[in-house]
């Protein structure tokens, strides 16, 4: 057991009083989900910022304050430790699009629109980062980076090809003239459009002297599903 000196309020006759205070201690099984934790959420952070090739695990262990053989002893090399950084987190925003995109289909009356299965997929995933503090914003923009590499590409594959295909067949069933080709690039430009976002760069912030912010993802939420709904009806071949 952990033993804690902890002072009480004044007693009586004005005199305050110090008790043991018993605590359970933390199993090993618990001191290394800390630690885990700990050295995903540093390295989250920096891939967020410099992506794979511009951090090193001395870098990592630096901002966790640590010695390089633990991120050893943890994780083969950096490559396994990006995989496992992009591991953590993919499953929440999957599960919960994938979720989302159920419940539109089970309430749309067998007659989805675009739009309706586009703010399924996209107001659900920007809730998540900008509702979900700092450490899923640094995913965001990890993931974002992430996705225009051939790592990251590889994991998104295999992280969350079964959501996008799922909005795929909602698609279909939105637009059932269209090609499935017209389809497919109509989802590449959505998430094209939303992978910029969740960068988080700040450019907008600078082209638009203020008025529009990276960060403001309820803005984006206002707009990104009506505006790319658009595109998609556009697509068309006359």
């Amino acid at each position: 057991m952990d033993l804690t000196q902890t002072t009480f309020p004044e007693q009586k006759g004005g005199m305050s009083k110090t008790a043991t205070v018993k605590r359970p201690r933390r199993t090993k099984a618990e001191q290394r989900a800390a630690s885990l934790e700990q050295i995903l959420d540093a390295a989250e952070y920096l891939f967020s910022k410099h992506g794979l090739d511009g951090v090193t695990l001395r870098d990592v262990a630096e901002r966790v304050g640590i010695h390089t053989t633990l991120l050893h002893y943890y994780f083969k090399d950096k490559t396994n430790l990006f995989e496992e950084v992009f591991a953590r987190r993919a499953p929440v925003t999957s599960g919960r699009r994938m979720v989302a995109l159920d419940q539109y289909e089970a309430s749309c009356g067998g007659k989805p629109t675009v739009e309706g299965a586009l703010h399924a997929f996209l107001d659900t995933d920007l809730d998540l980062y900008y509702q979900g503090g700092e450490g899923m914003m640094n995913y965001a923009a990890f993931g974002a980076r992430a996705s225009n590499t051939v790592e990251g590409a590889v994991l998104m594959d295999l992280h969350f090809d079964p959501v996008v295909l799922k909005l795929v067949s909602i698609l279909k069933r939105a637009l059932p003239d269209y090609t499935d080709e017209d389809i497919f690039w109509g989802y590449h430009f959505v998430t094209g459009a939303l992978m910029n976002t969740l960068a988080n760069t700040g450019r907008i912030d600078r082209l638009s002297g203020g008025i529009c912010r990276s960060s403001d993802f309820p803005a984006v939420k206002k707009r990104m599903a009506k505006f790319m709904a658009a595109g998609f009806l556009a697509l068309k071949h006359k």
